[in-house]
């Protein structure tokens, strides 16, 4: 019997338009939002830089807050992938650590960790939507922590792992590590990146042995 074939709908010109300029749109509020902070920065501004009108703009969004949360991959992303594809014998918090390291020094990219710092700003909004992507990562660092042929006793231990990992994230974000690390530093920018940098480290090797007291196998955390 000959397989029949599915012909690959072609995307038209008008809405390959409107995906691009959604996507400048994004990108510019990313790269500004990034820079500045999501408070220092208008709507207007992002619509000048996007090369669009104001009113195009809200036909992509309904609200500025929107334009935080893009379908690109972010550090929370990077953090759940980091966890499924550790190397066999990696402790999950080793690869919560390292990825969270590397992302703080990742200038380049608006999804390192200060970059996502200046996003998220100070906006209620943006702060309770954050509080659900935290929830949603608990839950998909659950299911990367999870093997085949797990009940509900290996479950319900990766969801502790899960929210003991995300404690560490949730902190690293928080206003009084950031309070800390600026008053360390002194406002110099290498010097606040050094001082989060050790925060986080000495926060991971107090985590870890918390959840090696707690009988979180393979957790131990090393110095990274």
């Amino acid at each position: 019997m000959m397989q029949q074939t599915v012909p690959i709908a072609r995307e038209g010109l008008r809405e390959r338009k409107k995906r691009l300029t959604r996507k400048a749109i994004f990108d510019v509020a990313a790269r500004l939002f990034s820079e500045r902070g999501f408070e220092n920065v208008t709507v207007a501004e992002i619509a000048d830089a996007a090369n669009i009108s104001v009113k195009t703009l809200f036909t992509y969004v309904r609200a500025k807050e929107e334009l935080v949360f893009s379908d690109d991959p972010n550090i929370l992303d990077a953090l759940v992938a980091a966890v499924g594809n550790r190397a066999t014998g990696q402790p999950p918090l080793d690869a919560v650590t390292s990825t969270l390291l590397a992302a703080l020094d990742d200038d380049s990219d608006r999804t390192g960790l200060e970059g996502f710092h200046r996003m998220i700003g100070q906006s209620p909004a943006i702060r309770s939507r954050i509080r659900a992507l935290w929830d949603e990562t608990e839950d998909a660092l659950t299911a990367a922590l999870a093997a085949p042929g797990d009940g509900p006793r290996e479950r319900a231990d990766h969801r502790l792992t899960a929210a003991q990992l995300m404690a560490l994230v949730r902190t690293v974000t928080s206003q009084e590590v950031r309070a800390s690390v600026a008053q360390a530093a002194a406002g110099e920018t290498a010097a606040e990146r050094q001082a989060l940098r050790e925060w986080i480290r000495q926060a991971a090797a107090r985590l870890a042995r918390g959840l090696k007291a707690g009988g979180g196998g393979g957790t131990t955390v090393r110095s990274i």
